[in-house]
């Protein structure tokens, strides 16, 4: 088997380990009942009652009735999730550092390992999380999908592991590529919670309506408090954003040695100066007024959008100075 056909067994692999975990997370944050069980834990608190109901405690833990698992072992689904999606990433890594060694060059050369770069600084963002107890493991549910989507789609823009064109044969790359690829993968991750969140203030809005709850709202019923998952959405986007901007910054100096000049106004560079303007937007509205941090979200997720208008769109149709290896 050469390198390359390494490379790409090692990318099959990751896809199918991440919708594995995926899977396993699913059962967890279907039916582990810790999330109601601790609803109620605060409602009896702020209550006033000093003797927690351990009647209640006890059959939080129960199996609902016709549940087909039980809330241990849906436990220990999301537990095998975790480990799975730690071997899908151990995977991902190893696939892009055996295309390091085949090619002999960095792996940030086209499009598709572009993307796949995106997917693996994702999910180093979510297990850091996770790992650090910030999130609860069954929403690795919707960081599992993100990613995968992620994969799935790069390979629509495959290119066989090869050389460097000659206008990203330079150090710059290490330098320039790797902040936005960084920023890139932790902003997917803060977009999904922003997207979870909107769904749990609306389920929330909801109940305390007395409305119908349908899908896709009834997935927000297990989701964490919708304060808890603003305030991670902010965390992630205050993190990502000074990666966002120094990537932008290199850009611009890897421009000046390459073209002559700093600023070109080819379309990436356009795009992505308008994704930082957005996302220098949602910064500030998240710590403006009432009603400006209510839409914060919406333009975190305009953000991403843009990301991604960037990343396809500009790539695919837009002529520029701008090279992904002929993709």
């Amino acid at each position: 088997m050469t390198g390359a056909e390494a490379a790409n067994a090692l990318f099959v692999a990751t896809i199918l380990v991440y919708a594995s975990a995926m899977f396993a997370y699913a059962l967890e944050y279907a039916f582990d009942r810790r999330a109601e069980k601790r609803v109620s834990e605060k409602e009896l608190v702020a209550a006033g009652n000093a003797v927690v109901d351990r009647a209640a405690k006890d059959r939080a833990s129960e199996p609902a009735a016709g549940a087909p698992i039980t809330p241990a072992a849906a436990r220990g689904a999301g537990r095998l999730g975790l480990v799975l999606t730690y071997l899908g990433t151990a995977a991902l890594a190893a696939s892009i550092v055996t295309r390091v060694v085949y090619t002999g060059r960095w792996p940030w050369g086209n499009m598709f390992e572009y993307t796949v770069g995106v997917a693996l600084a994702g999910m180093i963002t979510w297990l850091v999380l996770v790992s650090s107890r910030h999130v609860p493991r069954r929403l690795g549910l919707f960081a599992t999908f993100a990613v995968t989507m992620v994969l799935g789609t790069s390979v629509r823009v495959y290119t066989e592991a090869g050389p460097l064109v000659p206008a990203l044969d330079s150090y710059w790359i290490v330098i320039h590529v790797t902040a936005a690829i960084a920023a890139s993968g932790a902003l997917l991750i803060g977009c999904v919670f922003a997207i979870l969140h909107l769904l749990k203030r609306r389920y929330d809005r909801n109940v305390s309506d007395g409305k119908a709850i349908r899908f896709p709202l009834n997935v927000a019923e297990r989701l964490p408090d919708a304060t808890a998952l603003e305030r991670l959405t902010f965390k992630i986007h205050v993190f990502a954003f000074p990666l966002l901007t120094f990537g932008i910054f290199a850009g611009a100096v890897w421009a000046h040695f390459a073209w002559g000049r700093y600023w070109a106004w080819d379309p990436k560079e356009v795009w992505a100066f308008i994704a930082w303007v957005v996302y220098a937007a949602y910064l500030h509205a998240r710590v403006s007024g009432r009603s400006a941090k209510a839409n914060a979200p919406w333009i975190a997720i305009l953000g991403y959008a843009v990301m991604l208008f960037n990343l396809t769109a500009v790539n695919l149709v837009f002529d520029g100075l701008h090279s992904y290896a002929g993709v």
